[in-house]
């Protein structure tokens, strides 16, 4: 009986933060995540902190608790932290009615979202040297 070998991947250390319960609609949330996806940290609080959407705050709030998680949990070094996946899911819709003419009433959807940050630290590439 031959003894099989187990291949040992070296396990990256994931560091997340998830903010349940954002009071706004997936739609409203992708672009502003997009946005930030393959940045600095740094960079991507600033760009979140001049934006003129209200759902900004909340978001910043989540990296700004990955950003935590990363230094106290994996003592990671916070100026190479890059945000490697943001991404929301749909969570709960209130709802709520409206009264309307004629005795009808309309509904309003008020949507909720989750918002889930993963960060790494950014792998410095050695390059060749200069082009000649």
């Amino acid at each position: 009986m031959s003894k099989k070998k187990k291949l040992v991947k070296k396990k990256e250390k994931i560091v997340k933060s998830i903010n349940n319960n954002i009071r706004s609609s997936v739609r409203k949330l992708n672009p502003i995540l997009k946005g930030i996806v393959g940045k600095k940290v740094e960079l991507a609080i600033r760009d979140l902190q001049f934006s003129e959407k209200r759902i900004t705050r909340d978001i910043r709030k989540t990296i700004s608790s990955a950003v935590a998680n990363a230094e106290n949990n994996f003592q990671y070094d916070i100026d190479k932290l890059v945000v490697k996946e943001a991404y929301c899911g749909k969570k709960i819709t209130m709802k709520r009615f409206r009264p309307r003419a004629k005795g009808r009433a309309a509904p309003i959807l008020k949507p909720y979202s989750s918002v889930t940050i993963i960060l790494s630290e950014a792998k410095r590439i050695e390059g060749h040297g200069t082009k000649s």
